[in-house]
Protein backbone atom coordinates (compact mmCIF):
# COMPACT_ATOMS: atom_id res chain seq x y z
CA UNK A 1 0.00 0.00 0.00
CA UNK A 2 1.16 3.51 -0.81
CA UNK A 3 -0.26 6.76 0.58
CA UNK A 4 0.54 10.32 -0.41
CA UNK A 5 0.58 12.87 2.43
CA UNK A 6 -0.34 16.36 1.20
CA UNK A 7 0.89 19.11 3.51
CA UNK A 8 0.68 22.89 3.34
CA UNK A 9 3.43 25.37 4.17
CA UNK A 10 7.13 25.69 3.49
CA UNK A 11 8.20 22.33 4.87
CA UNK A 12 10.41 23.81 7.59
CA UNK A 13 8.42 23.07 10.76
CA UNK A 14 4.85 23.08 12.07
CA UNK A 15 2.66 21.20 9.60
CA UNK A 16 5.70 19.51 8.02
CA UNK A 17 6.59 18.02 11.41
CA UNK A 18 3.03 16.71 11.74
CA UNK A 19 3.23 15.18 8.26
CA UNK A 20 6.61 13.63 9.05
CA UNK A 21 5.30 12.11 12.30
CA UNK A 22 2.30 10.67 10.46
CA UNK A 23 4.56 9.27 7.74
CA UNK A 24 6.78 7.51 10.26
CA UNK A 25 3.84 6.02 12.15
CA UNK A 26 2.32 4.64 8.93
CA UNK A 27 5.67 3.21 7.84
CA UNK A 28 5.83 1.38 11.17
CA UNK A 29 2.84 -0.69 10.05
CA UNK A 30 4.24 -1.37 6.59
CA UNK A 31 2.72 1.48 4.56
CA UNK A 32 4.85 3.16 1.90
CA UNK A 33 4.40 6.95 2.19
CA UNK A 34 5.50 10.00 0.26
CA UNK A 35 5.05 13.59 1.43
CA UNK A 36 3.79 16.14 -1.10
CA UNK A 37 4.77 19.82 -0.80
CA UNK A 38 4.08 22.91 -2.88
CA UNK A 39 6.84 23.53 -5.48
CA UNK A 40 7.78 26.76 -3.68
CA UNK A 41 8.46 24.97 -0.38
CA UNK A 42 12.18 24.65 0.49
CA UNK A 43 11.43 21.63 2.68
CA UNK A 44 14.32 22.22 5.09
CA UNK A 45 12.83 19.98 7.80
CA UNK A 46 12.70 17.02 5.42
CA UNK A 47 16.01 17.87 3.76
CA UNK A 48 17.80 17.75 7.12
CA UNK A 49 16.53 14.19 7.49
CA UNK A 50 17.53 13.13 3.97
CA UNK A 51 13.89 12.66 3.02
CA UNK A 52 12.83 13.30 -0.56
CA UNK A 53 9.35 14.60 -1.37
CA UNK A 54 6.98 15.06 -4.27
CA UNK A 55 5.81 18.41 -5.61
CA UNK A 56 2.35 19.58 -6.56
CA UNK A 57 0.64 22.98 -6.13
CA UNK A 58 -0.83 23.36 -2.61
CA UNK A 59 -2.11 26.94 -2.22
CA UNK A 60 -2.96 28.14 1.26
CA UNK A 61 -6.58 27.43 2.09
CA UNK A 62 -7.06 30.71 3.91
CA UNK A 63 -5.97 29.59 7.35
CA UNK A 64 -7.51 30.32 10.74
CA UNK A 65 -8.45 33.96 10.13
CA UNK A 66 -9.22 34.12 6.41
CA UNK A 67 -11.31 36.85 4.82
CA UNK A 68 -13.97 36.10 2.19
CA UNK A 69 -11.73 37.59 -0.51
CA UNK A 70 -8.83 35.34 0.46
CA UNK A 71 -11.11 32.31 0.53
CA UNK A 72 -12.47 33.12 -2.95
CA UNK A 73 -8.98 33.49 -4.41
CA UNK A 74 -7.89 30.30 -2.67
CA UNK A 75 -10.89 28.46 -4.15
CA UNK A 76 -9.89 29.41 -7.71
CA UNK A 77 -6.33 28.25 -7.13
CA UNK A 78 -7.57 25.09 -5.44
CA UNK A 79 -9.48 23.91 -8.52
CA UNK A 80 -6.33 23.95 -10.63
CA UNK A 81 -4.24 22.48 -7.82
CA UNK A 82 -6.69 19.60 -7.28
CA UNK A 83 -6.43 18.62 -10.94
CA UNK A 84 -2.62 18.60 -10.67
CA UNK A 85 -2.83 16.62 -7.44
CA UNK A 86 -5.07 14.01 -9.04
CA UNK A 87 -2.55 13.57 -11.85
CA UNK A 88 0.21 13.03 -9.28
CA UNK A 89 -1.84 10.44 -7.39
CA UNK A 90 -2.38 8.46 -10.59
CA UNK A 91 1.24 8.83 -11.68
CA UNK A 92 2.47 7.51 -8.31
CA UNK A 93 -0.18 4.76 -8.31
CA UNK A 94 -1.08 5.73 -4.76
CA UNK A 95 -3.75 3.76 -2.91
CA UNK A 96 -4.88 6.67 -0.75
CA UNK A 97 -4.25 10.22 0.49
CA UNK A 98 -3.79 11.81 3.90
CA UNK A 99 -4.43 15.57 3.84
CA UNK A 100 -2.65 17.46 6.62
CA UNK A 101 -4.05 20.81 7.81
CA UNK A 102 -5.20 23.77 5.72
CA UNK A 103 -4.29 23.55 2.05
CA UNK A 104 -2.91 20.05 2.56
CA UNK A 105 -6.41 18.87 3.47
CA UNK A 106 -8.29 20.88 0.83
CA UNK A 107 -6.02 19.94 -2.09
CA UNK A 108 -5.24 16.44 -0.90
CA UNK A 109 -8.85 15.45 -0.34
CA UNK A 110 -10.19 17.09 -3.53
CA UNK A 111 -7.37 15.50 -5.54
CA UNK A 112 -8.25 12.11 -4.06
CA UNK A 113 -11.88 12.59 -5.12
CA UNK A 114 -10.82 13.31 -8.70
CA UNK A 115 -8.40 10.38 -8.70
CA UNK A 116 -11.03 8.11 -7.11
CA UNK A 117 -8.92 6.94 -4.19
CA UNK A 118 -9.83 7.11 -0.47
CA UNK A 119 -8.66 10.00 1.70
CA UNK A 120 -8.54 11.05 5.34
CA UNK A 121 -8.35 14.71 6.36
CA UNK A 122 -6.51 15.84 9.50
CA UNK A 123 -7.97 19.26 10.19
CA UNK A 124 -7.24 22.32 12.32
CA UNK A 125 -8.83 25.37 10.62
CA UNK A 126 -12.42 26.40 9.89
CA UNK A 127 -11.94 25.94 6.12
CA UNK A 128 -10.20 22.56 6.12
CA UNK A 129 -12.71 21.25 8.66
CA UNK A 130 -15.69 22.16 6.46
CA UNK A 131 -14.14 20.71 3.30
CA UNK A 132 -12.97 17.47 4.87
CA UNK A 133 -16.24 16.70 6.65
CA UNK A 134 -18.05 17.05 3.31
CA UNK A 135 -15.56 14.92 1.35
CA UNK A 136 -14.19 12.10 3.49
CA UNK A 137 -13.45 10.68 6.97
CA UNK A 138 -11.87 13.29 9.22
CA UNK A 139 -9.66 13.55 12.29
CA UNK A 140 -10.34 16.81 14.13
CA UNK A 141 -7.38 18.37 15.96
CA UNK A 142 -7.79 20.59 19.05
CA UNK A 143 -7.14 23.79 17.01
CA UNK A 144 -10.26 23.16 14.94
CA UNK A 145 -13.31 25.17 16.07
CA UNK A 146 -15.31 21.94 16.10
CA UNK A 147 -13.04 20.09 18.54
CA UNK A 148 -15.14 21.24 21.51
CA UNK A 149 -18.46 20.94 19.65
CA UNK A 150 -21.00 18.20 20.28
CA UNK A 151 -23.00 19.06 17.13
CA UNK A 152 -20.80 17.88 14.26
CA UNK A 153 -22.58 16.66 11.14
CA UNK A 154 -21.04 14.56 8.37
CA UNK A 155 -22.05 11.52 6.36
CA UNK A 156 -18.46 10.31 6.85
CA UNK A 157 -16.82 8.99 9.98
CA UNK A 158 -14.98 11.51 12.16
CA UNK A 159 -13.16 11.49 15.47
CA UNK A 160 -11.40 14.01 17.67
CA UNK A 161 -7.65 13.54 17.75
CA UNK A 162 -4.66 15.01 19.58
CA UNK A 163 -1.82 16.15 17.32
CA UNK A 164 0.56 13.26 16.57
CA UNK A 165 3.89 13.77 18.34
CA UNK A 166 7.15 11.85 18.05
CA UNK A 167 6.97 9.56 21.05
CA UNK A 168 10.66 9.87 21.90
CA UNK A 169 9.95 13.46 22.95
CA UNK A 170 9.13 12.15 26.43
CA UNK A 171 12.50 10.40 26.75
CA UNK A 172 14.67 13.48 27.24
CA UNK A 173 17.46 13.65 29.82
CA UNK A 174 18.58 17.05 31.08
CA UNK A 175 21.99 15.66 32.01
CA UNK A 176 22.77 15.37 28.28
CA UNK A 177 22.86 19.16 27.89
CA UNK A 178 24.27 20.46 31.17
CA UNK A 179 27.75 20.83 29.66
CA UNK A 180 26.57 22.77 26.58
CA UNK A 181 24.28 25.31 28.24
CA UNK A 182 25.60 28.91 28.45
CA UNK A 183 27.29 30.12 31.65
CA UNK A 184 24.18 32.20 32.43
CA UNK A 185 22.34 29.00 33.39
CA UNK A 186 21.99 28.50 37.14
CA UNK A 187 20.96 24.94 38.07
CA UNK A 188 19.67 26.16 41.43
CA UNK A 189 17.00 28.36 39.80
CA UNK A 190 13.66 27.46 38.25
CA UNK A 191 13.72 27.38 34.44
CA UNK A 192 11.18 28.87 32.03
CA UNK A 193 11.10 28.08 28.31
CA UNK A 194 9.80 30.66 25.80
CA UNK A 195 9.06 29.22 22.34
CA UNK A 196 6.88 29.92 19.31
CA UNK A 197 8.18 26.83 17.50
CA UNK A 198 11.00 26.62 14.98
CA UNK A 199 10.46 30.33 14.15
CA UNK A 200 10.65 33.06 16.80
CA UNK A 201 7.77 35.52 16.30
CA UNK A 202 7.63 39.13 17.53
CA UNK A 203 4.98 38.44 20.16
CA UNK A 204 6.97 35.67 21.84
CA UNK A 205 10.16 37.74 21.72
CA UNK A 206 8.32 40.63 23.38
CA UNK A 207 6.89 38.32 26.05
CA UNK A 208 10.36 36.97 26.85
CA UNK A 209 11.80 40.51 26.98
CA UNK A 210 9.01 41.75 29.27
CA UNK A 211 9.48 38.82 31.63
CA UNK A 212 13.27 39.22 31.62
CA UNK A 213 13.00 42.90 32.55
CA UNK A 214 10.87 42.09 35.59
CA UNK A 215 12.41 38.80 36.80
CA UNK A 216 16.01 37.82 37.45
CA UNK A 217 15.51 34.89 39.82
CA UNK A 218 14.79 32.24 37.13
CA UNK A 219 16.51 30.86 34.03
CA UNK A 220 14.76 32.29 30.96
CA UNK A 221 15.39 30.09 27.91
CA UNK A 222 14.39 31.31 24.46
CA UNK A 223 14.49 29.15 21.31
CA UNK A 224 13.73 29.53 17.60
CA UNK A 225 15.12 31.35 14.56
CA UNK A 226 14.00 35.02 14.55
CA UNK A 227 11.37 35.80 11.91
CA UNK A 228 13.30 38.97 11.02
CA UNK A 229 16.44 40.80 12.14
CA UNK A 230 14.53 43.31 14.26
CA UNK A 231 13.72 40.56 16.76
CA UNK A 232 17.40 40.22 17.66
CA UNK A 233 17.31 43.64 19.30
CA UNK A 234 14.17 42.76 21.30
CA UNK A 235 15.76 39.64 22.80
CA UNK A 236 19.12 41.25 23.56
CA UNK A 237 18.84 41.21 27.36
CA UNK A 238 21.23 39.81 29.99
CA UNK A 239 18.49 37.76 31.66
CA UNK A 240 17.56 35.91 28.45
CA UNK A 241 19.41 32.71 27.59
CA UNK A 242 18.94 32.72 23.82
CA UNK A 243 19.60 29.21 22.46
CA UNK A 244 18.39 29.86 18.89
CA UNK A 245 17.43 26.86 16.76
CA UNK A 246 18.27 23.69 18.71
CA UNK A 247 18.29 19.94 18.11
CA UNK A 248 18.02 18.88 21.77
CA UNK A 249 14.48 19.98 22.57
CA UNK A 250 13.51 16.76 24.36
CA UNK A 251 16.43 17.17 26.80
CA UNK A 252 15.44 20.81 27.36
CA UNK A 253 11.86 19.70 28.10
CA UNK A 254 13.28 17.47 30.85
CA UNK A 255 14.96 20.51 32.38
CA UNK A 256 12.35 23.29 32.32
CA UNK A 257 9.62 23.83 34.91
CA UNK A 258 7.19 25.96 32.86
CA UNK A 259 6.75 26.32 29.08
CA UNK A 260 5.56 29.64 27.59
CA UNK A 261 4.41 28.85 24.06
CA UNK A 262 1.82 29.67 21.40
CA UNK A 263 -1.84 28.69 21.42
CA UNK A 264 -1.48 25.98 18.75
CA UNK A 265 0.52 23.18 17.27
CA UNK A 266 2.78 20.34 18.24
CA UNK A 267 4.76 22.23 20.87
CA UNK A 268 1.71 22.40 23.14
CA UNK A 269 1.12 18.67 22.76
CA UNK A 270 4.80 17.87 23.34
CA UNK A 271 5.00 19.89 26.54
CA UNK A 272 1.81 18.38 27.95
CA UNK A 273 2.99 14.88 27.02
CA UNK A 274 6.07 15.68 29.13
CA UNK A 275 3.73 16.86 31.91
CA UNK A 276 5.03 20.44 31.81
CA UNK A 277 2.64 23.24 32.92
CA UNK A 278 1.96 25.64 30.06
CA UNK A 279 1.34 29.36 29.60
CA UNK A 280 0.13 30.28 26.10
CA UNK A 281 0.73 33.77 24.72
CA UNK A 282 -2.36 34.74 22.73
CA UNK A 283 -2.20 36.06 19.18
CA UNK A 284 1.52 35.51 18.54
CA UNK A 285 1.02 33.84 15.15
CA UNK A 286 -0.96 36.17 12.91
CA UNK A 287 -3.55 36.89 15.61
CA UNK A 288 -4.73 33.31 15.90
CA UNK A 289 -6.68 32.20 18.95
CA UNK A 290 -7.80 28.62 19.53
CA UNK A 291 -8.90 28.67 23.16
CA UNK A 292 -6.83 25.59 24.00
CA UNK A 293 -6.82 26.43 27.69
CA UNK A 294 -10.43 25.17 27.60
CA UNK A 295 -9.38 21.93 25.86
CA UNK A 296 -6.60 21.31 28.39
CA UNK A 297 -8.33 22.70 31.46
CA UNK A 298 -6.08 23.19 34.48
CA UNK A 299 -2.83 22.52 32.60
CA UNK A 300 -2.78 25.68 30.46
CA UNK A 301 -3.07 29.37 31.38
CA UNK A 302 -3.61 32.20 28.89
CA UNK A 303 -1.54 35.37 28.74
CA UNK A 304 -0.61 38.35 26.59
CA UNK A 305 2.88 39.77 26.25
CA UNK A 306 2.02 42.73 28.50
CA UNK A 307 0.88 40.67 31.50
CA UNK A 308 3.33 37.78 31.10
CA UNK A 309 4.97 38.18 34.52
CA UNK A 310 1.69 37.93 36.38
CA UNK A 311 0.60 34.76 34.54
CA UNK A 312 3.95 32.95 34.51
CA UNK A 313 4.47 33.59 38.21
CA UNK A 314 0.93 32.33 38.85
CA UNK A 315 1.92 29.13 37.03
CA UNK A 316 5.05 28.84 39.16
CA UNK A 317 2.98 29.29 42.33
CA UNK A 318 0.57 26.57 41.16
CA UNK A 319 3.14 24.33 39.49
CA UNK A 320 2.23 21.16 41.40
CA UNK A 321 -1.48 21.40 40.59
CA UNK A 322 -0.80 22.25 36.94
CA UNK A 323 1.58 19.29 36.58
CA UNK A 324 -1.15 16.99 37.90
CA UNK A 325 -3.57 18.43 35.33
CA UNK A 326 -1.01 18.00 32.53
CA UNK A 327 -0.55 14.36 33.57
CA UNK A 328 -4.27 13.78 32.93
CA UNK A 329 -3.81 14.63 29.24
CA UNK A 330 -0.35 13.14 28.79
CA UNK A 331 -1.36 9.54 28.15
CA UNK A 332 -4.06 10.51 25.65
CA UNK A 333 -1.50 12.53 23.69
CA UNK A 334 1.03 9.69 23.82
CA UNK A 335 -1.64 7.29 22.50
CA UNK A 336 -2.56 9.76 19.73
CA UNK A 337 -0.26 8.45 16.96
CA UNK A 338 -1.52 4.88 17.42
CA UNK A 339 -5.12 6.07 17.28
CA UNK A 340 -4.41 8.07 14.12
CA UNK A 341 -2.89 5.08 12.32
CA UNK A 342 -5.85 2.87 13.23
CA UNK A 343 -8.31 5.47 11.92
CA UNK A 344 -6.42 5.96 8.65
CA UNK A 345 -6.05 2.21 8.04
CA UNK A 346 -9.73 1.67 8.77
CA UNK A 347 -10.78 4.09 6.04
CA UNK A 348 -8.23 3.28 3.35
CA UNK A 349 -9.81 -0.06 2.46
Amino acid sequence: MKYLIFVTGRGIGGDAVTAYNISKELEEVGIDTKIVLDPSAPGYYLKKRDITWLQSPIPAAGGHAASKTKLFKAALKSIRAAISGARLIKKEKADGVVGVIGGGVVIGCLSAKLARVPAVGIVATPTDTKVSLKCNPTLILPESPLFTSNNIESKYDFEKQYSPIKLDIIEGNKNNIMDILPEQFDPDKKSILFSSGSTLFDGMAEAARNYAEENDDVNIFLIGDPLHDGIKEIIDHPNIINLGYINYIKDLYDLVDIAVITDDGLTLHETLACEIPVVVVIGVKYGRYHGLSKVFDGAVLESHADNITEVVNKALDNETEMKKAAAKYSQGIINGPHHLVNFVMKHMK
